[in-house]
């Protein structure tokens, strides 16, 4: 595998044109969870390294309409990619399911352990310090405000994260440790969402 890494990271910094939080860094981090998960898990790297460093090849804007078509359309980029590099055509099949099936948006469910490794190892970038950051990332870039002043933590509110960063924890990233499939990944997500409820007590404090 490692004569392929090398041109995974190649293209990907080649091809990439995501938000700021979609970087080489994202997916370098995603990969580096993956390769833990699949040792863990007993997965086959074959399949996961690809499908983890190719995952954003493509994706549209967070605020575009065809979003949820982001992982379909990367999909296949990727396997004409390691079509032209001659990777084995054995794991296509499997890498683009794990491509289609990371993406939340897409809602596709993962139905082999290799797809549900790269979506937990996604997912779990979305927690924690990391995924914090991202999500300040994301929507200062949108030019969304931090928090709605009267009711900052969604308690007699319906979370709107069109509107406010901090209602994004609410709106979908706490919920993200349920849609976890490894037993790696759902103690991963609790310790990096018990940091991120820490965050908003602190933050709380401080309003």
């Amino acid at each position: 595998m490692m004569q392929y890494e090398k041109q995974f990271v190649d293209y990907i910094q080649t091809e990439m044109r995501q938000d700021i939080a979609h970087d080489l860094n994202h997916v370098l981090r995603v990969v580096s969870t993956a390769k833990n998960l699949t040792e863990q898990e007993g997965a086959c790297l074959e399949v996961v390294l690809p499908s983890a460093y190719l995952h954003d090849c493509f994706s549209f804007p967070k605020n575009h309409p065809e979003r949820a078509q982001s992982s379909g359309v990367a999909a296949e980029k990727a396997i004409g990619f390691l079509s032209s590099i001659g990777y084995p055509a054995v794991y296509f099949e499997a890498v683009r399911h794990a491509i289609v099936a990371h993406s939340f948006s897409a809602n596709v469910p993962p139905h082999s352990l290799e797809a549900k490794i790269v979506q937990d190892a996604d997912r779990l970038d979305a927690l924690g310090a990391i995924g914090i950051a991202r999500c300040l990332q994301v929507n200062t870039s949108l030019g969304v405000g931090l928090y709605q002043s009267e009711d900052p933590f969604c308690t007699q509110r319906q979370p709107d994260d069109g509107s406010y960063a901090i209602d994004h924890f609410y709106n979908k990233l706490f919920k993200l440790a349920g849609t976890m499939h490894t037993a790696s990944a759902k103690a991963e997500a609790e310790k990096r969402i018990a940091f991120m409820q820490a965050y908003l007590r602190q933050l709380g404090t401080e309003l």
